[in-house]
């Protein structure tokens, strides 16, 4: 069968390339095309475009970017009609995703929706669309099923959580031999992962590093982003105690101490790999103000949304300084605190269900197709 899968963001990238393993694993003639990355293009199947040249973050910069966006829809309508898909397969990015869905519906085109979109956070009417524009719906955080299906009568399948598959099929890697690698000394590891779009970085990372000097006993690392060159990071590499490592975030979190984290995905990884953290944001002053009046979540991390309450603290526009990150940090590696956080870390993991979300979902798309 023919596949067509579309991902805009890394994380889509990741679980694109896992789902598209469980494809080929499950259909030994798949063809697949897609929109993604690097991870999913090492898998097989044709890339069409690069997730670099989609990722537009809030809405200031989306307004800007906006005859490149639809551009992108134009090419990415043109691409499929000629592939000539079975299914469309959309992961994640919504404001892209659900464009295509609508025009692929009225084509007859089956649509399925892996990792939904998150109206639960925000543009909750968008559930009239969801319902027209797609034929199957697969979700990975334990209260979207009752959303979905309690709240607004839609039938949904839970799949589990695929970034515990991504943790648990990973290649590992040793601390003495992660360390001899990068040319890190002994002192004990402080991440720092400050997202992967340039505007992102660029807002959080000197925040992020103006505690280095605080913390003389530990040497931070930041984890590079995959779509972003070394060179961009250079301007932030000013103190002999930061270190860079590119592409290695996984490693990286399984051997660090503690970790400041900007909010996403990285935030319930960082968690998966029993990291105490800090998680931080602070976007334009334009896409804040918008964002706060629209989104009514009590929380912006994964790890407290799913818990329902705040385990991990979550510093935010303002209270973003290098006072509190300071404190919070130090909080972090007191042992006390640090048993304490790891025990709601593993009840954490029991709500998202054991691995096989990858295999899961393909399973569903080609009994569906069936």
């Amino acid at each position: 069968m023919r596949y067509y899968i579309i991902a805009g963001e890394a994380s889509g990238d990741l679980h694109g390339s896992n789902l598209m393993k469980a494809l080929y694993k499950e259909d030994a003639s798949a063809e697949i095309r897609f929109w993604g990355g690097d991870l999913m293009q090492n898998v097989g199947g044709t890339l069409v475009k690069h997730y670099r040249e989609l990722a537009f973050m809030g809405f200031a910069e989306v307004i800007m970017n906006l005859k490149t966006i639809l551009n992108n829809i134009k090419i990415c309508k043109a691409d499929i009609e000629k592939f000539n898909p079975d299914v469309i397969i959309f992961i994640d990015y919504p404001g892209f995703n659900m464009r295509i869905a609508k025009w692929a519906k009225e084509r007859g085109i089956k649509t399925h929706y892996y990792i939904a979109p998150q109206i639960w956070a925000w543009k909750e009417n968008r559930i009239k669309a969801v319902k027209r524009d797609f034929d199957k719906l697969f979700v990975i955080l334990p209260f979207e099923k009752e959303f979905f299906e309690v709240k607004h009568h839609f039938k949904v399948d839970f799949v589990g959580h695929p970034l515990i598959d991504a943790i648990h099929n990973r290649e590992k890697t040793t601390e003495s031999s992660f360390r001899k690698e990068h040319n890190l000394d002994d002192k004990p590891i402080i991440a720092i992962l400050p997202g992967s779009r340039k505007q992102e970085i660029s807002k959080m990372l000197s925040v992020m590093l103006s505690i280095v000097d605080d913390f003389s006993d530990y040497q931070f690392v930041i984890a590079g982003a995959p779509s972003q060159d070394y060179h961009f990071y250079e301007q932030f590499l000013t103190n002999k105690n930061v270190k860079f490592i590119s592409n290695k975030t996984y490693d990286l979190l399984s051997v660090a101490k503690a970790a400041l984290v900007t909010s996403g995905t990285a935030t319930l990884e960082t968690a998966l790999f029993k990291v105490p953290e800090v998680v931080c944001y602070k976007g334009g002053f334009i896409s804040y103000q918008i964002a706060k009046r629209i989104i009514t979540l009590k929380y912006i991390s994964l790890v407290n949304l799913i818990m329902d309450e705040e385990v991990v603290t979550e510093l935010i526009q303002d209270q973003f300084n290098s006072k509190n990150l300071k404190k919070e940090l130090f909080k972090l590696l007191n042992e006390d605190y640090r048993k304490s956080l790891l025990a709601k870390y593993n009840l954490l993991e029991a709500k998202l269900g054991g691995i096989g979300a990858s295999e899961k979902t393909a399973k569903f798309i080609i009994n569906d197709l069936k």
